[in-house]
């Protein structure tokens, strides 16, 4: 989640209007050196992979599989030298593709090795081989510069955050687009390997687990491997002049998992929130199944966006998080980190799932219940409220995406559930949401019908009202 509000209390994000149109047809690049029978059979890929909310991102030509990303980072000049090799799969021909990239210098593209044609649009790098692709095929693109900081529809930063030590990469929703080309889209989902370099002061933290580390000199080399796949929005670095903390945990199905925390000397070695972190995945393992990632951790930095972000495997904090900003960041790698949104339209799937799991934390160490609570709220928030505006799977306006209905009304809306299927087909509805759906993309319509079949229940209107009608249910 890109940012923390305890239950109730109004968005911190300001709303301001974005713009979003699809990029023009004049995007498709006229074929050259192909031969009769390539050109006749090839088509471009789409560049729209046709979100509600942000329709210029995507492209729906291919299928990524694998991003191997290299990057070197000068702290002296806040500039990077990258190279990204996409691994796709296409059951096309296609002529061209895109990927999405926002700023940065591209120096050369290669497709299977060899030298093509390439194009940039906005926000579009257009890559047009000489021959049409099919199949598997990769693409290598070296690039640099220095990256620019990403701003949201709410007017808030995300991509490249500059810090006075280092960097930090935030990438929801638009951001990873500042730092490495892809099909910026949670609906395409992938691998992903990184290898860092940063001076020799600086820690790296990413996604995944922690193969290499090497030092060479005045720099330090920091290769992690994200072995689940990954939305792009989810990929994140973070250089800095960190304290590495490094154990294992059990689970509560007795695995034993790689904790990598990375903490800011400046906020203490925050020994009890690390210690927290072992509890909270268990807590919620018994609630949601089995932990769907292969290491955990924090990382923990004054940064100054105002929000906090679920990144895979270890999410980022501005600065020392509150035991419910811990718990809400943790549950998201369940809801939003493994079982991920296909459409941003739908981020109730993420925030709602991680809202709920604050109030049966506070339930579960001698708070209100779950009932207790939310009933409160309903009843407490006229039919005027912001709350219950707009529909949390029903907007269009971007700067919506982190609002109060998004994720109070949202979290409402599975108490609403629990109370009208019982707790123990709830809690079957949880787990074998997290279950069946690990590692894939979602929908809310994919929701309903899970919550059907486990609780033998035509829920469609329940969900009408709760999560596509504005303003306030008539009941609760």
């Amino acid at each position: 989640m890109p940012l923390h509000r305890p239950t109730g209390s109004p968005p911190r994000r300001t709303a301001a209007r974005l713009s979003a149109t699809l990029l023009s047809a004049a995007l498709v690049v006229t074929l050259a050196g192909t031969d009769v029978a390539d050109a006749a059979t090839a088509r471009p890929g789409g560049q729209s992979a046709h979100d509600s909310l942000f329709p210029h991102i995507g492209n729906t030509g291919y299928d990524a599989r694998h991003y191997a990303i290299t990057l070197r980072y000068s702290h002296a000049t806040g500039r990077i030298a990258a190279t990204t090799t996409v691994t796709a799969q296409t059951s096309q021909r296609l002529s061209s593709y895109s990927f999405d990239l926002q700023g940065l210098t591209v120096h050369e593209v290669r497709v299977d090795g060899r030298p093509t044609r390439f194009s940039r649009h906005a926000d579009k790098l257009v890559v047009t081989p000489s021959r049409a692709v099919s199949g598997r095929f990769t693409t290598t693109v070296r690039y640099g510069g220095r990256p620019v900081t990403h701003i949201d529809p709410d007017g808030s930063k995300d991509g490249w955050v500059p810090t006075a030590d280092g960097a930090t990469v935030l990438g929801e929703p638009l951001g990873a687009m500042t730092w490495f080309p892809g099909n910026n889209t949670p609906r395409d989902k992938a691998t992903y390997s990184m290898r860092i370099t940063a001076p020799k002061a600086s820690a790296v933290a990413s996604n995944g687990d922690l193969v290499r580390r090497a030092t060479h000199g005045a720099t330090t080399t920091w290769a992690w491997r994200q072995r689940r796949p990954m939305a792009p929005y989810l990929a994140m670095i973070s250089i800095g002049r960190y304290r590495v903390y490094h154990s294992t945990m059990r689970t509560t199905t007795g695995r034993r998992l790689p904790v990598w925390s990375f903490i800011d000397p400046s906020l203490g070695t925050l020994a009890g929130k690390r210690r927290l972190i072992p509890q909270v995945i268990r807590f919620e393992e018994r609630r949601f199944g089995r932990y769907p990632q292969t290491s955990v951790g924090i990382v923990v930095k004054d940064l100054g966006v105002g929000y906090a972000l679920e990144t895979q495997n270890r999410p980022v904090f501005d600065g020392t998080p509150d035991t419910l900003t811990l718990v809400h960041e943790l549950a998201h790698q369940w809801y939003g980190d493994s079982v991920t949104l296909r459409d941003w339209q739908d981020i109730w799937l993420h925030e709602g799932f991680a809202t709920y799991t604050e109030s049966m934390w506070t339930a579960a160490h001698g708070g209100p219940g779950t009932r207790t609570a939310y009933h409160r709220i309903y009843d407490r928030n006229r039919s005027s409220s912001d709350l219950w505006r707009p529909a949390p799977a029903s907007f269009s306006n971007p700067a919506d995406l982190f609002g109060d209905p998004v994720y109070t009304r949202g979290a409402m809306t599975l108490e609403a559930l629990r109370e009208r299927v019982g707790s123990t087909d709830f809690f079957r509805i949880l787990r074998r949401w997290a279950a069946s759906r690990a590692g894939g993309t979602v929908s809310t319509a994919e929701l309903v019908a899970v919550a059907e079949r486990v609780s033998g229940r035509n829920l469609g209107p329940f969900f009408h009202r709760w999560l596509y009608t504005a303003g306030k249910p008539a009941t609760f």
